[in-house]
């Protein structure tokens, strides 16, 4: 497997899921309470022990599944303005729409429906630790503690956040979305821009859960800068997705 590419690395141990009812957007959620809740604590703690907003019901939600154990790594959803309710906001509509630099990008001027947001990207604590902190347990979506992954295994875990984040501009890419939000850290966005992902910062930073500003990518740079091997991967990724789903992609009779 060493010789392998990062694409057939990640394809090897990991497969894209599109979250298409109850059951697999409950697994999203509940990774998601294990990061923001319990160990960010961004946000409160339940008694169903999943994490869930009114964005949810307007996203389409991804998960990754680590192939030997069938334990969900991560997921991430993309926040989609629905065009029969265009008053719904995105997350960055309703928290951070005042740093919005319009002069850069003015998203009030777009079509509902004809962009979207990233948002919740979340990577299980057990795919994010160190070799030296494999023995210790995170007990979560009933997963072994007894479960130990290889050092192959673990070598393609940094991979698991941008094979995330590769998911999300996929999901824009087949609904022929005009472009995509998303509000991070500068310093993240550096890392996506080494990547090929050249988001554009359209917002002035703020403190919103650290310092954050809100970003932009063009649906011309969803996948032309990437590198050879991270295109082979949203290659896999995009057909996996196209073949998981059922749906109408965006078009705007009025576009040129």
């Amino acid at each position: 497997m060493n010789s392998y590419s990062i694409a057939d690395n990640f394809n090897h141990f990991f497969k894209i899921k599109f979250a298409n009812n109850k059951l697999l957007r409950q697994e999203a959620f509940r990774i998601r309470y294990g990061v923001y809740s319990r160990e960010l604590g961004w946000e409160p703690e339940n008694e169903l022990e999943l994490e869930t907003d009114e964005c949810d019901d307007y996203s389409y939600h991804c998960l990754l599944e680590h192939r030997r154990t069938n334990v969900y790594a991560g997921c991430v959803r993309l926040v989609i303005p629905p065009v029969s309710n265009p008053n719904l906001p995105l997350p960055f509509e309703a928290n951070c729409l005042h740093s919005a630099r319009t002069d850069i990008v003015d998203s009030t001027t777009f079509a509902r429906g004809s962009f979207g947001e990233i948002s919740r990207l979340a990577v299980l604590e057990t795919f994010r630790r160190r070799a030296k902190e494999k023995s210790v347990p995170f007990v979560l979506q009933d997963i072994n503690p007894e479960t130990v992954y290889t050092e192959e295994e673990r070598r393609n875990f940094p991979n698991i956040a941008m094979g995330l984040y590769l998911a999300a501009v996929a999901l824009a890419d087949i609904c022929r979305h005009r472009g995509m939000f998303v509000m991070m850290e500068p310093r993240l966005n550096k890392r996506l821009q080494r990547f090929g992902l050249p988001f554009e910062q359209v917002g002035d930073e703020i403190d919103y859960h650290g310092l954050r500003a809100m970003f932009y990518l063009d649906k011309d740079n969803f996948n032309s800068q990437l590198s050879d091997e991270l295109l082979a991967l949203y290659k896999i990724i995009y057909n996996d997705l196209a073949q998981q789903m059922s749906l109408i992609p965006f078009s705007d009779c009025t576009d040129k």
